[in-house]
């Protein structure tokens, strides 16, 4: 009765486990479809940008800062919350595979997400830990932050160059240059007869264009990484669901089998007891 009292209570536990867990499921899922649609509208803010700096710089590629040596600046975006499998992991290991290509870099790192830089403690090259959003909400909080941390490294270095290295849904893990930006567009051809028209000399017209694209380029894949984050807690909190429900499924059968065995021995205490009765009427008559 005490074993079959224990499963019965096991089967309980794993039950309400069960449920919590299939409802941050269902919350990662409502979060995915709400950040699709920021992502949707901010990929179309950043497209428009990056055609507007290639339109201008075919025609004031002098504008582009000039080529100099510069502090590397690594922005790795993990996640705040863990049930998302190696996603955190899965960063750091691209970042060390990426500056193992360039032995003589010393990277300074901005680190966003609580359970990203938890694994990094020990690194030295770490300049700002930033806790990175858990819903789409967060997001401008969390930039503000990542702002102020360049900020303070551009008062320390005179020229910085700016990385992301965060997920990117199909694509995997990628690394993107931010700073300096358009760079690739340097040698472009004008693709239209004539100039923009200007009411900004050209370099502080790119200046302010560059401010515009960073901001949105920092949101586009803050997005992005939170809606692959969501889309990876799904799978493995799937995982986990369909996990407790062959276990509880194992303790339901566990638990069948002992409640028949002690029908059956109710039923054989029973049946005694009914012979005992019968031979007493016997010796009686």
């Amino acid at each position: 009765m005490t074993r079959r009292q224990d499963l019965q209570h096991h089967r309980h536990s794993l039950h309400e486990i069960r449920n919590i867990l299939n409802a941050m499921k269902t919350l990662a899922y409502m979060e995915s479809r709400k950040l699709s649609t920021f992502l949707d509208s901010q990929h179309k803010v950043v497209e428009g940008l990056t055609e507007v700096a290639a339109d201008f710089i075919s025609f004031h590629p002098e504008a582009l800062p000039e080529t100099m040596e510069a502090t590397p600046v690594y922005l790795l975006i993990g996640t705040e919350r863990g049930f998302c499998g190696d996603f955190n992991q899965a960063v750091i290991r691209h970042t060390e595979q990426s500056l193992k290509a360039h032995p003589s870099m010393q990277p300074t790192l901005i680190v966003v997400g609580r359970k990203l830089y938890n694994l990094m403690q020990d690194d030295m090259h770490v300049f700002a830990r930033i806790d990175g959003p858990s819903v789409v909400e967060e997001v401008p909080a969390i930039l503000d932050r990542a702002v102020e941390a360049l900020a303070d490294l551009q008062a320390q270095h005179t020229v910085i160059s700016l990385y992301s290295v965060y997920h990117s849904g199909e694509e995997g893990i990628v690394t993107k240059k931010l700073l300096p930006p358009f760079e690739h567009n340097r040698q472009q051809s004008p693709r239209f007869p004539y100039p923009p028209i200007l009411n900004l000399p050209p370099k502080r017209f790119l200046f302010d264009l560059t401010e515009q694209y960073l901001f949105a380029a920092l949101h586009e894949l803050l997005y992005t990484s939170l809606i692959e984050e969501n889309h990876r807690r799904m799978i493995h909190l799937e995982g986990a669901v369909k996990h407790l429900d062959n276990l509880s499924d194992e303790l339901t059968q566990q638990f069948n089998v002992l409640r028949r065995e002690e029908i059956i021995e109710e039923i054989e205490v029973i049946l005694l007891n009914t012979g005992n009765l019968d031979d007493d009427w016997h010796k009686r008559k």
